[in-house]
């Protein structure tokens, strides 16, 4: 896993969590890899791991069940969606909203540039 110097290491791991989950990748009640495991395959400190566990199951996204394991939580989806959209629109829309006055743009071009997008997705998809 590739880390940035812009953000914690246990969020980065947070976020391709969330990720997995928002692209379906992973389902709630899910079991995922436990902290050592996970640690050793990232190549980080186990310590890292439990943050970004602690920090997750704090937002109702993975439960440890003693024994067992950890899981995804039946609201992982949910608490994915909540915890990526005040991502987006606390730290990320703010920035674009910066870049769009910086450059003059307006909602409508904003509108015409995701419309481009949807197609040249809908296009990657379908292939």
């Amino acid at each position: 896993m590739d880390f940035t110097e812009n953000q914690a290491i246990y969020l980065q791991i947070a976020d391709r969590m969330i990720e997995s989950v928002l692209a379906g990748a992973w389902k709630p009640g899910d079991r995922i890899l436990g902290i050592r495991e996970l640690a050793e395959v990232i190549e980080v400190n186990p310590t890292t791991v439990t943050r970004a566990y602690g920090y997750l199951a704090d937002k109702g996204f993975i439960r440890d069940q003693s024994g067992v394991g950890f899981f995804l939580t039946d609201k992982a989806r949910e608490a994915a969606t909540e915890l990526r959209r005040q991502r987006f629109v606390g730290t990320e829309l703010p920035y674009a909203f910066r870049t769009m006055d910086l450059l003059r743009m307006g909602l409508e071009d904003l509108r015409s540039y995701y419309a481009e997008h949807r197609v040249k997705a809908g296009k990657e998809s379908a292939s």
